[in-house]
């Protein structure tokens, strides 16, 4: 049996017109494709939002905003408040000090305007001396150790070194500056110089 191109091509040579009728029903037959729709197109334009959720939106908006304006308002009272409170407790921790040496500084205008011998004047220092070291024991205030203990590097800062036959090595033999800590809290290492005992050594 003879396929479709073959009745054609007879078909044609018989009556052309008749060809061309019966090739139009197998072009229709399978007609192209469509191509498919965007997403956009699928979906439609989104609907415009009424008047009344405009205004909805714009009051949430304008309370959104005065309430960050307030938070930012608050935090920086707060900042300030706190940054005085710093500096009044400073203060009053400042006047509490220096009303404990105001007493001491006392002593010291009255020795300069005295005119006691040299023994009295040296008397009258060594008063005020005492004095100043009772306001720092208030304050908790100690002097750190040094001659005749084991130099320490975290509490004492070395000049220099001396001879000692009479002293264990690396013991603080001399005092330049006395030093100081706040209970444990080191304010300026006391400034020594440290025996070198030879004996020791080559022992």
């Amino acid at each position: 049996m003879p396929d479709q191109e073959t009745e054609f091509k007879l078909l044609e040579k018989l009556d052309p017109q008749s060809a061309a009728v019966a090739e139009k029903p197998a072009r229709e037959a399978a007609p192209e494709t469509a191509p498919l729709a965007e997403p956009e197109q699928l979906a439609g334009p989104e609907p415009p939002i009424g008047r009344a959720e405009f205004d909805q939106l714009k009051t949430e908006r304008d309370q959104l905003l005065d309430r960050l304006a307030r938070l930012q308002a608050e935090f920086e009272n707060a900042r300030k408040r706190a940054e005085r409170e710093r500096i009044s407790d400073r203060d009053y921790a400042t006047c509490s000090v220096v009303e404990l040496f105001l007493p001491v500084l006392d002593d010291f205008e009255l020795a300069l305007q005295s005119t006691s011998s040299e023994e009295q004047l040296r008397s009258g220092v060594e008063l005020i001396v005492k004095k100043m070291e009772g306001v720092l024991r208030q304050l908790q205030v100690q002097a750190i150790p040094a001659v005749g203990v084991e130099f320490d590097p975290r509490q004492h800062e070395a000049l220099g070194s001396v001879e000692r036959l009479d002293l264990p090595d690396q013991q603080v033999a001399e005092e330049i500056r006395r030093g100081y800590k706040l209970r444990e809290r080191l304010l300026r290492p006391a400034l020594v110089r440290v025996a070198s005992n030879p004996k020791q050594k080559s022992e």
